[in-house]
C-alpha cells in the first residue's frame, strides 16, 4: 500500500525525474502550456504553480530558489516580470491539467498542462 507516499517516480532515477519536471516547469512557463502524459502533468503542476508562488514573493530569494531549479534565466526574468503580476490577487491554483484522451502510438493518456 502507498499510504502517504507522496509523488510519482516514472520508473526513473531521481536526477533524470527532476530534470523531466524541470524541463516541463520551464516550458509551460516559456509557452504558456505543454502537452504530456496526465501523470507527468499532474506531477509537474506541484513544481509550476511552486515557481509562480516565488514569482509573486518577488524577493530577491524567491529568484534565486526560482534560477536553481528553472533552466532559463529569461524565463525566471518572464515570470517574475509578467506571469506573476497576473496572479497578484489568486491564493493558488495557477494552472490546469486539461484531459486529450490517448496517444495514438501506446495509448497513453494525454493531457495538457496550461496556465489558468
Amino acid at each position: 500500500m502507498r499510504h502517504k507516499v507522496d509523488g510519482r517516480k516514472f520508473d526513473m532515477p531521481t536526477a533524470q525525474r527532476m530534470a523531466m519536471l524541470r524541463n516541463i516547469t520551464t516550458d509551460v512557463l516559456r509557452h504558456g502550456s505543454v502537452t504530456t502524459t496526465e501523470a507527468r502533468a499532474k506531477e509537474a503542476r506541484r513544481f509550476v504553480d511552486r515557481m509562480i508562488t516565488l514569482g509573486k514573493r518577488g524577493t530577491l530569494h524567491a529568484r534565486r530558489q526560482a534560477l536553481a531549479f528553472v533552466y532559463d534565466p529569461k524565463v525566471v526574468k518572464r515570470l517574475f516580470d509578467e506571469i506573476a503580476p497576473q496572479y497578484a490577487s489568486r491564493p493558488g491554483g495557477y494552472t490546469r491539467v486539461r484531459k486529450l484522451g490517448p496517444r495514438r502510438g501506446d495509448a497513453a493518456a494525454m493531457a495538457e498542462l496550461e496556465l489558468v
